[in-house]
């Protein structure tokens, strides 16, 4: 009775010592492979080098699928969108509304987004648009390589999405001039009204590959 209840209690100890692994089956098998191939991990640096692999694989494996559906997603805008939009990715307010547009878009699929302030931007890929333009008020460019701007590209981009008629009454005088004038009194100080230097600034810096103020990176 006596080794009995030992050998019960040392079992209880060794499950206690041991939980049921988590790990999910193809990690288990590669593991095991190089646990058959490798010296075993006995000394602290061992363990730690095991521990070190086991995270690479997994953020590696979640790297190679966020980049593929990247590419799956690129590849899916660049053959089905009907409007361009241009879009400052380093303007918070604005992005909002791109966020809105993109989930939005999931079930249409008929706008490419750029965000001009990417190290990627080209000008000779969206119509001679450059930083400076682009910067200065929205633009959108059709798919027919028309290029609209202020009220009317929001209109475009609603209207891609299933939203046209919020902007539909845009289309009549004189809202439509109202508008833009309202439109372009928030171009003209929407850096500075979120915390950011004057166009001036920004293009300045660019052009010397430098940053904006408060850290703030301007990226050509």
């Amino acid at each position: 009775m006596a080794t009995k209840a030992a050998a019960l209690a040392a079992s209880c100890i060794g499950r206690r010592q041991h939980p049921k692994s988590t790990t999910p089956l193809f990690l288990k098998h590669h593991l095991s492979l190089l646990s058959n191939h490798h010296a075993p991990l006995s000394s602290p640096h061992s363990q730690s080098g095991y521990k070190y692999f086991v995270v690479r694989a997994i953020q590696g494996a979640s790297t190679d699928s966020v980049a593929s559906k990247k590419s799956q997603q690129n590849e899916s805008e660049s053959s089905n969108w009907k409007v361009k939009m241009l879009y400052d990715g380093d303007c918070p307010l604005c992005l909002r509304e791109v966020n809105m547009l993109q989930e939005r878009n999931k079930s249409y699929q008929s706008i490419k987004f750029v965000d001009i302030s990417s190290d990627e931007y080209s000008a000779q890929d969206n119509q001679g648009l450059d930083y400076e333009t682009a910067m200065g008020r929205i633009h959108a460019i059709l798919h027919d390589g028309t290029i609209v701007k202020d009220v009317e590209a929001f209109r475009k981009l609603y209207e891609a999405v299933g939203l046209g008629w919020v902007y539909a009454i845009t289309k009549y005088e004189p809202i439509a001039t109202i508008a833009d004038s309202i439109y372009g009194v928030w171009a003209k100080y929407r850096l500075q009204i979120t915390g950011r230097p004057p166009l001036e600034e920004v293009l300045a810096a660019r052009k010397k590959g430098g940053t904006c103020n408060d850290n703030k990176t301007c990226k050509m």
